[in-house]
């Protein structure tokens, strides 16, 4: 099997002025796609070139031929020119791109932003794409590489960032990658003059997440079985329902306590071993798989597992006609906790 193109092996070629006749970026993440398409819509054409030699179209409102007829054309006064094509998952008989990629033309720079779904590698489009130009997948990370993710762009704005602070934008904003930008950028900007560490306090202060009361202090409160804590942070939850909706408190619980199962079937029990197993990029996180593993037994992990389903069915009104979120939410802390 043919090795995967990067994100990164992409934009250092960009950066290199090395440009493929194709690229084909697609998936389910859009956040890596928007960025390749913007780079290259940004930096490869100068301003004057652009005007006369950058055309953006969408898949919704043209047809393959369309563009493959300007992918064909000459630029002016121009060594490249770039043809983008965005929301290129509405269009129709994209199959016929296979006889552009039989020669392309080596001065026109063409992509295809392809989101919400990647193309079948078995099929010969793909194929053919891959040894003409570039196939990006952009695909979405698992929570437990947010962190990375998170230290990875402030790293590349020259900003370092508490793990704790980490932890918590990574359970608060989620998955999300172009929210998760957003967010980030807001706080660099936030930073005080010759700051540039951003802490748990600053988050509270200019993102709105309570550096005591959260879903991250909860899972440690759980993991360490602290009782107190637990319910201090529940009763939070009960007052400040709008700020911390049950549904994400029981996502982030379960993806816990779904990795803390697997976590029991590591060939290895130490950090290293846990964290090959569970895919963590930083062996500090199995930290906290270790201490629960000592805490819960794999039965219990189990039936908290459940319960915690039955929860976020019983949330959803089903088989629950008064109970409020709060109680919902209290009852399951009890069940994970006795």
């Amino acid at each position: 099997m043919a090795k995967e193109t990067t994100y990164e092996e992409i934009v250092r070629n960009l950066k290199n002025k090395i440009y493929a006749p194709v690229y084909f970026l697609m998936g389910e993440e859009d956040y890596y796609i928007d960025r390749i398409a913007d780079y290259i819509l940004e930096y490869v054409l100068n301003d004057s070139e652009k005007e006369f030699n950058q055309t953006v179209l969408y898949g919704a409102d043209t047809d393959i031929a369309t563009v493959i007829n300007a992918a064909k054309r000459y630029p002016m006064m121009s060594k490249y020119q770039v043809l983008v094509i965005k929301e290129a998952q509405n269009l129709k008989n994209l199959d016929e791109l296979l006889y552009y990629l039989t020669k392309p033309m080596p001065s026109t720079i063409l992509v295809f932003c392809y989101k919400h779904g990647s193309l079948d590698k078995r099929k010969k489009l793909t194929v053919e794409i891959e040894k003409t130009g570039v196939l990006f997948e952009s695909k979405k990370l698992k929570d437990t590489q947010l962190p990375g993710f998170i230290t990875s762009y402030l790293k590349r704005r020259q900003v370092e960032i508490e793990p704790k602070a980490s932890e918590l934008m990574a359970e608060f904003i989620g998955t999300d990658l172009s929210r998760m930008a957003s967010e980030l950028e807001k706080l660099i900007i936030t930073l005080p003059k010759g700051q540039r560490r951003i802490t748990p306090e600053q988050i509270e202060r200019n993102i709105g997440i309570s550096k005591d009361f959260n879903n991250f202090e909860l899972r440690n409160a759980l993991i360490a079985k602290d009782v107190f804590k637990a319910n201090q942070i529940v009763k939070y939850f009960e007052e400040n329902p709008k700020s911390n909706p049950l549904q994400v408190t029981l996502a982030v619980l379960f993806n816990f306590f779904s990795n803390l199962m697997l976590a029991y079937y590591a060939p290895e029990k130490n950090e290293q071993g846990i964290a090959a197993q569970l895919g963590l990029r930083s062996v500090w996180q199995a930290r906290d798989y270790q201490t629960a593993m000592r805490c819960y037994t794999g039965v219990k992990v189990m039936k908290i597992i459940e319960a915690i389903r039955q929860c976020d069915v019983r949330s959803k009104g089903v088989g629950n006609a008064s109970v409020s979120d709060g109680e919902l939410l209290r009852e399951l802390v009890y069940l994970i906790l006795h």
